[in-house]
């Protein structure tokens, strides 16, 4: 009876296609297994893996010194130590499990994964130290390896990582989670690459390109050409003692190790003598260079017999005769050109040395020297730690990703021997300007995948207003008492117009300051669009006054002509075009708003009952010169006193008080169903809009016959500019501004027209796009017009029916102060209306108040409206 073979078999010996596919099958299996592990259980491998590979640092070592016939016993040991030792000291206390980092306050949790089947190459040059490092930090991160080892050092590379592969198994690692091709070839070592989940590529340049091109992600480590620049302010014993002890080292086989040397004029015979004397030998122009020259470097690449070997090996093969203790040759060459077989990367304990007769130039031999071969790897200097700008010069000039500073490199570069904050590796990526996807020394970060679960959650909100708020009919001398009586101020500057000015409004000011003993100016010159040559004259004023307190009277231009005047005096380097820079999100914005009030108070007085600009963070300049507007906005101009004291407003006229009133119910709607509105601004906002209905058409009707009126008219302009200075605005401002710019529509009238046609758009409870705020779930704006309707008085059974109805009181109200039904009726010309759409349009949706609207336009969309505001239904 035949015997069936067995499934999932996997052969002994790894040395063809099909054997290889059947052990990274197998493997895979295994991997799935270690990727539910606790790190409990991965900690507990790790230890063991490294205490073993520990114990065997010697015969590993010997094995490769034995099959390569390259290097030191001594220095493949401390390699082999060196990477069970600082590897697992490195990284023993990482998570690299489940959970690896939360934060429930913000609700982020990132969660480590394995990234599967890791395929490592592993050189000649470190076969030993290299496979174990590897292997060690596949078992912390739950990885599987399979190792393809160079021919030349198979058998070593494979009793390494078996020493670690046992050890793992013993301490509870799969069966088969670290693997190895047994025969070595091109064919197996692509398959490999090609299959794996990640590659981590330690070899020569065409082996790197080709783990590069093998279309999965890899970690490879480019060409080392690693220049040292000794300064003529550098310790030349230590430099040059150190550079002998790294480029000595295993024979000169670290990728690190130094590759030239260019000594600084004045101190270059020392550097010689220093190294003569420590048993280096200087090969004599002439036929001994160049005998070393044809030797070293054959047909423009590497000889393959001089890596790892000993100077005196070198020399012998060049036909030189040389002291067999002899540590390094050293060739003095002037070329740094690739043509130049010095000035390339050597693996061997064969050094360039060049001569510089200032550091610049030295710094230009450095830098040739790395683009020719090294670029992304390593360079050196040795120098005083005071020569500061010098050392900032070398790491501005040198395109690689390690600058060592009087270290040896060899040691140096590979982490945590002479600087403990560079991790320990030995896989020294070069960044992408050595073709690499890393710029720093390898470790477990870079075999594990990261998953980010964000929970939603919304932002912190805020609520600001001026430090103090004063209102009540005849409030305005109590609160200016505070100047004298409390702030000890000496020097007033009252901002204001002409009118206002002429008119008295300003004289129970400046008789209060008067009577507190405090120095007053007035500067009366605002106009109603305040422009930014107004503000230069109104802040040499300033400048020459010097006062502590800035006093703005008036509606919203002379309050943010104020603001700006104050600005400038603290602040005169700022930027208008900085800070008119548009944001998504006040607290993220890109410009750093000054700090406010170091020089000067800020008192915020109105006269009309509008633009609640004495509460705000706004306000807007105009430059005559360009014609552009200057939208400033951050919580550094909110001012530090509002007086809202309604004797100031008992006289306006019917238009103002019609525009500025109906400005304060759009404020106070577009704050409440803004994507930022909050319970903080609803309540303001919804007391705002029932008190203008209550009491704007007889403020407009009756004015100071009606002071009852008039009062609450104030109130409800400044409850609304707290709620949108903190709820922001929408749409309907957006769009009016643009009227205003192009059309000169008054700012409220502007507003006005348009306003129960926005509400309608931003209503839609299927709208093409939502606002994008955190807060805001889904769309829900109906909703929000319906509570506003309902707390204003209007009925109805549904929340559609109540929205009907509030915009029939809207219109209702428009009617009564005056306001025309479209913007032709404003006498706005035809033509000149649709040839300025698309710019008004574009100019629109790029406006400020954009951000907040509950519904996210498209430039189409507000056509429409304009259009339709235009002509009407």
């Amino acid at each position: 009876m035949a015997t069936k073979k067995k499934e999932n078999v996997v052969p002994e010996i790894i040395d063809n296609v099909e054997a290889l596919e059947a052990k990274m099958k197998a493997m895979r299996e295994a991997q799935k297994k270690f990727a539910t592990y606790t790190q409990e259980q991965v900690d507990k491998i790790f230890f063991e893996a490294a205490m073993a590979a520990n114990k065997m640092r010697i015969p590993l070592a010997k094995m490769a010194v034995e099959e390569t016939g390259r290097g030191l016993v001594e220095d493949k040991i401390i390699k082999n130590h060196y990477a069970a030792e600082y590897i697992y000291n490195k990284y023993k206390n990482d998570k690299t499990c489940g959970v690896i980092e939360e934060d429930k306050a913000y609700g982020i949790k990132k969660i480590a994964e394995p990234v599967g089947l890791v395929a490592a190459v592993i050189p000649t040059t470190n076969p030993t130290s290299t496979a174990i490092f590897k292997t060690l930090i596949c078992l912390k991160t739950r990885n599987a390896i399979i190792i393809s080892p160079h021919p030349a050092a198979k058998a070593c590379t494979i009793a390494a990582a078996k020493v670690v592969l046992d050890a793992a198994v013993k301490a509870g690692a799969p069966e088969g989670i670290i693997g190895w091709i047994d025969v070595p070839s091109l064919e197996l070592t692509t398959t490999v690459m090609k299959d794996a989940d990640e590659i981590l590529a330690t070899g020569g340049p065409g082996m790197v390109k080709s783990a590069y091109s093998s279309g999965k992600p890899a970690l490879g480590v480019g060409p080392g050409n690693t220049p040292v620049i000794i300064d003529d302010s550098a310790d030349i014993k230590m430099a040059v003692n150190s550079i002998i002890h790294s480029k000595t080292f295993d024979n000169g086989m670290i990728c690190a190790s130094e590759q030239s040397v260019t000594v600084l004029d004045s101190i270059y015979d020392e550097v010689k003598k220093e190294f003569a004397y420590r048993g280096c030998y200087f090969l004599k122009k002439g036929e001994e260079l160049d005998k070393v020259r044809k030797t070293i470097i054959i047909n423009g690449a590497l000889n393959n017999k001089i890596p790892g070997k000993s100077a005196y090996e070198i020399a012998k093969l060049a036909g030189v005769d040389v002291p067999k203790a002899t540590k390094i040759l050293i060739g003095e060459v002037e070329s740094v050109d690739i043509s130049e077989e010095f000035a390339h990367e050597k693996l061997s304990p064969v050094l360039a040395m060049y001569r510089a007769k200032t550091f610049d130039e030295a710094l230009a031999k450095a830098e040739q020297l790395v683009a020719d071969g090294g670029y992304g790897h390593t360079s050196s200097l040795y120098i005083h730690p005071s020569q500061t700008e010098k050392i900032e010069k070398h790491q501005q000039a040198m395109k690689t990703c390690r600058i060592l500073i009087n270290t040896p490199s060899s040691q140096g570069g590979i982490g945590d021997l002479y600087n403990f904050g560079l991790a320990p590796s030995l896989t020294l990526g070069c960044g992408s300007w050595g073709g690499n996807s890393v710029s720093e020394n390898v470790g477990v970060k870079h075999l594990i995948n990261i998953k980010t679960v964000a929970e939603r959650r919304e932002n912190m909100l805020w609520f600001r207003t001026p430090e103090k708020v004063y209102f009540k009919k005849g409030c305005m001398p109590v609160a200016l008492d505070e100047l004298g009586t409390v702030m000890h101020k000496k020097k007033a500057f009252i901002v204001t117009d002409s009118f206002l000015y002429k008119n008295g409004y300003v004289k129970p000011i400046e008789d209060k300051l008067d009577q507190m003993g405090i120095q007053h100016t007035c500067f009366f010159e605002v106009a109603p669009d305040p422009t930014l040559q107004c503000a230069r004259r109104g802040v040499e004023q300033i400048r020459a006054f010097e006062p502590d307190t800035i006093i703005a009277l008036g509606g919203g231009s002379a309050m943010d002509a104020g603001k700006i005047m104050w600005l400038m005096y603290e602040h005169p380097e700022a930027k208008f075009e900085d800070m008119a820079m548009d944001f998504m999100d006040i607290r993220k914005r890109v410009y750093t708003f000054p700090k406010m009030g170091e020089k000067a108070y800020f008192i915020a007085i109105p006269t009309s009952s509008g633009t609640g600009s004495e509460v705000t963070p706004f306000a807007i300049i105009t430059d005559a010169d360009t014609g552009v507007k200057w939208p400033i906005t951050d919580y550094e101009l909110m001012p530090n006193m509002a007086i809202v004291d309604v004797d100031n407003a008992m006289t306006a006229p019917k238009g103002l008080t019609s525009a500025s009133g109906i400005d304060v119910m759009t404020h106070a709607i577009e704050a409440y169903v803004s994507i930022m509105a909050t319970d903080f601004t609803d309540g303001l906002a919804m007391k705002a809009v029932k008190a203008v209905f209550d009491y704007l058409p007889s403020a407009y009707e009756n004015g100071a016959n009606d002071p009852i009126a008039r009062e609450k008219m104030a109130n409800a302009s400044c409850m609304a500019g707290m709620a949108f200075a903190n709820a922001f605005l929408g749409l309907n401002h957006s769009m009016a501004h643009k009227l205003g710019a192009f059309h000169h529509l008054p700012h409220g009238i502007a507003n006005a027209v348009i306003l129960t046609d926005v509400m309608r758009y931003n209503a839609a409870e299927v709208p093409t796009r939502m606002g994008t705020f955190s807060q805001y779930q889904y769309p829900h704006a109906l909703a929000r017009y319906a509570e506003l309707g309902r707390f204003a008085g209007c009925k109805g059974k549904t929340d559609e029916e109540v929205f009907e109805n509030f915009i029939a009181k809207l219109e209702e109200l428009k009617e009564k102060i005056g306001i025309k039904k479209t913007i032709k009726d404003y006498g706005v010309d035809e033509k000149y209306f649709l040839d300025t759409l698309d710019d008004m349009t574009e100019q629109a949706f790029n406006d400020q108040c954009t951000g907040a609207n509950p519904r996210y336009p498209l430039m189409s969309e507000m056509k429409e409206i304009y259009l339709k505001c235009y002509y009407g239904k």
